[in-house]
Order: C-alpha cells, then structure tokens, then sequence
C-alpha cells in the first residue's frame, strides 16, 4: 500500500510558517499543527493534565496549563524543562500518529513543527520546508505583535536554531518576504511535487 509524502514544515519566529500552512490547506493538503496539539493536550480535560500537575503543582486547573505559572516553573531551570517535554511531547506524538492514520490514503500531509529541525522530527519526514524572510522582515513582524520587545524578540531568536542553518538543512525554502506571489507559486509547486510522488 503506498503512503503519502510527508512534509516537515518549520520556520523560525516571524518567518511566515502559519501562512505557508494555511496555503498547503487551501491547495487540499492536510496539515497536522504541532502548536495547536501542545494546546490540546495541555488545555481543559488535556490528558497530558495529571503529569504536568503532578510535576509542577498548583500549574494547572479548570482551564487547564495556567501557562504563565507554568512558564515560571521551568523558566531558567534545563532539567524542568525537560521533565515538561518528556510529559508533553509523547501525548502530541500519539495524535500526530492518529492524524497520520487518519490521512494515510491521501497523496501528501503536511507536519507544520516548529521545532522540526532542533529535534528529530525531522527523522520523520520525506521533505524539509523551511519558511525564511530577511532578518529586517522578521523583526518588523514579531515587533508588531501586542507586548513584544526588542528584548523579548533577541532572546527568543537567541535560543532558536539559526535561519542560515535551517535554510542550509532544507530541501526546499519557501520565501514569505519577498511578495505573496512568490510564496504562492513556492508552496503551490512543493504540493504538486508531493502529490506526484507518493511513495511505497
């Protein structure tokens, strides 16, 4: 029985990644999103709940991860965040298989991970999509977001992977700042080459 091409999709902050998967959706291609599973499994009746509670008391309640006591519990501390991603990211794994069941007659899925390339995601995939813009785009864009710094946005691409290194492990970068045409016509090619080769 052949499988479908599976897509990595990643990006640093800024870059554009959400847009490149909402485009994969509008061409018909599944998309299963790694952010949006972590808010699942850590939200209200979340099965990861009764580990994160039990590891970090008084972090979670109705509404699940209070993510701002959450944040404080493992913020500066390596072996708490790693406690955290040894509960969290087995429980986004099984639904990542369930999608991938779940869309296995289909030609290619997308996985948009934005943690792709630092772990071994990438291990998983046919096809590494890395989304880029210049740097002076991608700091225009994380700024305008609501309570962004100048501070915030050098720590976060701090602890991030180099877009020159994720560019330089990619089989294919998607541009999103040199104009909406461009990226169109980049993702637009990259579903039609999945799709045209489906594997066994």
């Amino acid at each position: 029985m052949k499988r479908p091409v599976v897509i990595g999709l990643t990006g640093s902050i800024g870059m554009g990644k959400s847009k490149i998967a909402d485009k994969f959706r509008y061409l018909g291609l599944p998309v299963f999103d790694a952010d949006a599973a972590v808010r699942e499994v850590q939200g209200p009746s979340g099965v990861a709940l009764p580990a994160i509670e039990a590891a970090f008391p008084g972090t979670t309640g109705p509404m699940g991860v209070d993510r701002a006591k959450l944040g404080a519990a493992v913020f500066g501390d390596p072996a708490a965040l790693k406690r955290l991603e040894r509960i969290v990211h087995p429980a986004v794994g099984r639904l990542q298989q369930q999608f991938r069941m779940a869309h296995r007659s289909r030609r290619a899925i997308v996985l948009d991970i934005p943690l792709l390339l630092e772990g071994e995601g990438w291990k998983g995939v046919d096809l590494i999509a890395v989304a880029s813009a210049p740097f002076h785009v991608q700091r225009a864009r994380v700024l305008a977001r609501p309570g962004m710094t100048a501070e915030k946005f050098a720590k976060v691409v701090a602890h991030q992977m180099p877009d020159s290194e994720k560019r330089a492990r990619a089989d294919i970068v998607i541009e999103t700042g040199r104009g909406r045409l461009l990226t169109f016509r980049t993702v637009r090619a990259v579903a039609r080459m999945a799709k045209g080769s489906r594997l066994a």
